[in-house]
């Protein structure tokens, strides 16, 4: 779905995409012709832990002509893993160590193999450089959410993306509500006008804590983050972006479009414990959409990882003419019970091999970026306590990336503390 923003907000999208994209080295992907026909289609996975194994999964099982080829890690163990949990995949299971690799440029040995399509599942913070390397050598690409941690991650997406549609290469997003068919059914109804004008909504990813690995003494601090990257900002964004971004994309598709501004608020009161990073446990979000009568329309978000609190992951809307929950399916005197996520999973690697094959390949680029940064417009207003708007968000000088990666010292960000961050 193509945003409906004021022409300000999604000018400026387009423009900073356009700035910085790369030269245009072909109309098609190299790859392209083993997708169109009948060959195998060869994948890499890029990230081996919990999320890549279970996307690599997840693609063999949208079509019996995937085959797992290359895949890496940065650490030996998570590879090893992984490799050993997919052997159940039987002969859609191909890796062999020579299509196996670990380290910091394990990302660019996978993409550079013989593959035609990549599974980029590995910490958010790495995205960007993947996303971009990808595309440069003509891969379609499955890019799990969020693409990016930071407004610089977010316009060197956009580039990437310039070039992906230049080479009329694939890029699926890992916003699973929009191939998953309760949420679709229910959010074509708000969009036929079933409660009227939305005028307001609320949306909530609140849970219990994460897993964490305790640091060991041969970990260096690096190793310590990268084990443990939910927990540093760097890596994960905050949970408000790395986990919170799929309710945040659900109000930009409920809303058509992208917030103007967020006003928000959070801290840490169950992870005072430095071994859990720098991010927040609790926030708590005021969006600010336009609806089709371009009349402000104010979108309440929260999201929390605490242990032992109760659990409330889902939105009501909130329209002139009624109210809907969009979990539990579209409205109706017969409500179906809704469908298994799982079958969301499977369904956007199906959609996105179907469209490979019919020569017109997807490209959820500009919806994942969208409700990545929104995400980060968030973060940004509870870590600093102010007002943030989208073209601010946009244009946030703010890149924390490493300049250099290694095993080395890698200090940790202080807290951010409102009115002084």
């Amino acid at each position: 779905m193509q945003p409906a923003n004021s022409p300000t907000r999604r000018d400026m999208m387009k423009t900073s995409a356009a700035l910085s994209a790369a030269a245009v080295l072909s109309s098609l992907g190299s790859n392209f012709a083993h997708a169109a026909g009948s060959d195998a289609l060869k994948v890499g996975m890029i990230g081996c832990g919990g999320r890549g194994t279970g996307a690599a999964r997840d693609c063999a099982q949208a079509s019996p002509r995937t085959r797992i080829v290359a895949m890496g890690d940065l650490f030996q163990d998570r590879l090893d893993t992984s490799h050993a949990n997919l052997k159940e995949l039987g002969e859609q299971f191909k890796v062999t160590d020579d299509g196996a690799f670990v380290g910091f440029d394990a990302y660019k040995q996978v993409i550079d193999s013989d593959v035609d399509y990549v599974l980029l599942c590995e910490p958010p913070g790495f995205r960007p450089r993947s996303v971009a390397y990808a595309i440069e050598k003509g891969r379609h690409v499955f890019a799990e959410k969020p693409i990016a941690v930071d407004a610089a991650g977010v316009r060197a997406f956009l580039a990437a993306m310039d070039v992906a549609k230049s080479k009329n290469l694939g890029v699926l997003a890992g916003t699973v509500f929009r191939h998953h068919q309760t949420h679709v059914d229910a959010i074509n109804q708000l969009h036929e006008g079933v409660i009227g004008d939305i005028v307001a909504g609320y949306s909530y990813y609140n849970t219990n804590g994460l897993w964490h690995h305790p640091r060991k003494p041969e970990w260096s601090d690096m190793e310590w983050q990268c084990r443990n990257w939910p927990y540093f900002n760097w890596l994960s964004g905050d949970h408000i972006v790395e986990q919170n971004v799929h309710r945040i994309d659900i109000q930009n598709w409920v809303m058509k479009g992208s917030p103007k501004s967020a006003y928000a608020m959070g801290g840490r009161q169950a992870r005072i414990d430095p071994m859990y990073g720098h991010i927040y446990d609790h926030f708590a979000v005021e969006y600010v959409y336009e609806n089709d009568q371009k009349q402000d329309v104010r979108i309440i978000n929260t999201c929390r990882q605490q242990d032992g609190t109760d659990t409330r992951v889902t939105e009501y809307y909130v329209g002139t003419k009624g109210t809907a929950e969009p979990s539990k399916g579209p409205k109706s005197e017969h409500r179906a019970r809704p469908l298994p996520l799982a079958k969301g999973y499977i369904q956007e690697h199906r959609d996105l091999i179907k469209s490979m094959e019919n020569g017109k390949p997807l490209n959820e680029g500009q919806m994942v970026a969208d409700c990545t940064l929104a995400s980060i417009m968030g973060r940004m207003s509870a870590y600093t306590g102010k007002l943030i708007t989208w073209e601010q968000a946009l244009a946030a000088e703010e890149d924390t990336f490493p300049k250099a990666l290694d095993f080395a010292s890698m200090p940790v960000a202080p807290v951010a503390v409102p009115g002084k961050a």
